[in-house]
Formats: structure tokens, C-alpha cells, sequence
């Protein structure tokens, strides 16, 4: 965008001009290249997913001549019987994010401040600028261990959203915390973006019949291995799915593809597969924790599929940009309380092992 001059700008709408986007982590052409910044899945998905892809090409002539069934019910279906719910109760999009999107207007664009915290997936402020609540968003400051203050959000609002476990900070909050935000706000949504939640956070979908203001957000980008199909969902009770329905439609009436569909149902019905890689991350991840703390490092307590450390002795910019010179990117955010952290996505033992050992050639330098 910098290379558009304010001249050939004058075609665009003036909201466009005004926008900041998403930076999306970096995704270089690096040779030997240790990609450690965008919290993807260090193991493939299941082999059942890869069987189910080529399967609609090969049972199919018209897989790729129609369109896809716009309400994608057989992977609704599958959702609701993994996340023990009912169909009525499951939202599907293009991957998390749209989802979020859809979430965003047919919730948010309120009078009362939408609440969300100052250390938080860096989406939510474009969505505020993108949707025109921006001048109506009020941000809470995480506490100084970087944990989200309940109490802050029992204020007048008009929708709240958390993620959880947070990101990048990896840590996350009990269903008792958030069960005490949905009590204190019974008249806004409350929205749990629960794109980690699987490496080892309890997730809020137990809550959903009990409270008509929740909406939980997850994908199958990291711990289901999808991220390259885009597919995400939300659970929720029925009237506000039917507000995101209503959005969707308004938007993009087919949004997952014929085999995005296929490959998530075959993940959701191999759960015992899903579960043996969710813990070989979780026992990296431990075991990491615990090799960068006896280098110095200070980790925060995560339930992620990321840990979030800063190394007190070397500036969190430089170190990031001496793993880079190694062939290592991880993930450094130049931003007001975190600039002196990086986060650092679980690799396979072998890859975080190379990680470790390069960390000790910088540090001893």
C-alpha cells in the first residue's frame, strides 16, 4: 500500500483509505527454514482427511463443476457431534476469521463500547476500524502478568470478546472466570475465541445451553492441521446463529468448498487422532518451557500451541533478528508492553531442539 500515491487513491471509498490491515505472520522463501511464527500444527492431519480430498475428485464428476451445499450440513453434522451439541447450535465459515467478521457485524456495531483487552488477537481492531466501531471500542489492559481482569469487564457494553487461551500471550482463563463475565453482562454477546483451546484451556462450549449471550469461536487451522482448507465455526444458541446466518448470506452464501467440507469431517470423526498429536504439542511444548527457562528465559504459562518468553539479558527485536540470520523466524510484535517478547510456536522435539541449541550459540555470544 505505500507505493499508492494519495493521486490514484482518489478512486477508493474514504473508510478504505483510512484502514490499517492485518499483518499476517510471514510466510518466507528461506532455504533449511525453521518456521516457528504463525502457530501452525507441526503434524499432518489425519491420513483419513488426505483419503476424504481425493475421494470427492475421484467419486465425483461434478465436484468441482457445482457449487457446494451452501449450508454445509454434513459438516454442521460432524461439529455438533464431536462438540456434543446440537446441529442448530453450529455456525460454519472460511476459516475463523470470517467467521470473527461475521461476528463482529451482527453483534457489534452497537452504541454501547464493545470491550476487548489491550494484549489481544491483533484482528480485532481492524474489524473495529473495518466495521466503523473503532470510535466505539473500549480497551481493557491486561494485568501486570498479563492476565485478563474480570472485574474490568462489568461495565456498560455493547459485546465483549475474548480470546482464550489468549493470544500471543498463551495464557488462559477458567470457566469460572468467564462464566462470571456472561453473568455480569446478561444483555450483550459475549463472544470466546477459542481458536487454541485444545492444547490444554477448558473450553466455554459446555456453556452454550446455559447462556443465551455466548458465542464461541474456534477453528481447525492449528489443532486439526487445516489451515491451508480455511475452515472455522462458532457455537452458539440458535436465535444468534440465525444472526450470523443472516449475515453470511448477505456476504458470501457458499463459503466452503466441496473439499474443505470433506476434509473437515473426516478430521472431526478421527478424535482419537486428533487427540494423540494435540498431546504430543502439549508435551513439546512443556518440555521447551522448561529448556528456555533453564536458559534464562521467562515463559508465561501457557495452554497454547505457543509459548510467549522474553529473555531479560538481550532486546526480544535483536534476538528474533539473530534466530532469522540462523534460518529460525518466530513471531516479535513491536508493541507498547510486549516488545521485549517473542512468541515462539511448538515445533516437533527435533525442531525445537534446533531452536534451543541456536538460542544457546546467540546467547554466548
Amino acid at each position: 500500500m505505500s507505493n499508492i500515491s494519495m493521486e490514484q487513491m482518489r478512486f477508493w471509498s474514504p473508510d478504505v483509505r483510512e484502514l490499517e490491515p492485518y499483518v499476517p505472520g510471514e510466510q518466507p522463501k528461506i532455504q533449511n527454514l525453521l518456521k516457528l511464527n504463525t502457530n501452525e500444527n507441526p503434524y499432518p492431519p489425519s491420513p483419513k482427511v488426505v483419503a476424504a480430498v481425493q475421494a470427492v475428485l475421484e467419486n465425483s464428476a461434478d465436484a468441482l463443476r457445482l457449487y457446494p451445499d451452501p449450508d454445509a450440513m454434513a459438516l454442521k453434522q460432524a461439529i455438533a457431534k464431536q462438540q456434543n451439541t446440537a446441529v442448530e447450535n453450529v455456525f460454519v465459515g472460511n476459516g475463523s476469521d470470517e467467521v470473527l467478521a461475521h461476528i463482529f457485524k451482527a453483534f457489534f456495531v452497537q452504541d454501547l463500547p464493545i470491550l476487548y483487552p489491550d494484549i489481544t488477537y491483533s484482528f480485532y481492531p481492524v474489524y473495529s476500524q473495518f466495521f466503523g466501531i473503532a470510535a466505539n471500542t473500549k480497551i481493557l489492559p491486561l494485568n501486570d502478568d498479563f492476565e485478563i481482569a474480570v472485574d474490568d469487564y462489568k461495565q456498560p457494553n455493547g459485546g465483549i470478546i475474548i480470546t482464550n487461551p489468549n493470544a500471543p500471550t498463551s495464557i488462559a482463563l477458567g470457566l469460572p472466570e468467564i462464566e462470571e463475565v456472561l453473568q455480569a453482562n446478561p444483555d450483550s454477546v459475549v463472544v470466546i475465541d477459542e481458536a487454541y483451546v485444545d492444547f490444554g484451556a477448558e473450553s466455554a462450549v459446555s456453556l452454550v445451553e446455559k447462556y443465551e449471550n455466548l458465542v464461541v469461536c474456534q477453528t481447525t487451522s492449528k489443532s486439526r492441521s487445516l489451515a491451508g482448507l480455511r475452515v472455522g465455526f462458532a457455537i452458539a444458541q440458535p436465535h444468534l446463529i440465525a444472526a450470523l446466518e443472516a449475515v453470511k448470506n448477505s456476504f458470501n452464501s457458499y463459503p466452503i468448498d466441496r473439499f474443505a467440507i470433506a476434509a473437515a469431517v473426516a478430521s472431526f470423526e478421527d478424535q482419537a487422532y486428533f487427540e494423540a498429536q494435540n498431546q504430543k504439542v502439549i508435551a513439546s511444548r512443556e518440555k521447551l518451557t522448561a529448556q528456555l527457562t533453564g536458559l534464562g528465559f521467562k515463559v508465561l504459562p501457557s495452554k497454547a500451541n505457543f509459548i510467549f518468553a522474553s529473555l531479560p539479558s538481550k532486546d526480544a527485536g535483536e534476538l528474533a533478528a539473530a534466530l532469522r540470520e540462523q534460518g529460525i523466524i518466530v513471531r516479535y510484535f513491536n508493541k507498547p508492553r510486549i516488545n521485549q517478547f517473542l512468541r515462539i510456536t511448538i515445533g516437533t522435539d527435533e525442531q525445537n531442539q534446533r531452536l534451543v541449541d541456536t538460542l544457546k550459540n546467540i546467547i554466548l555470544v
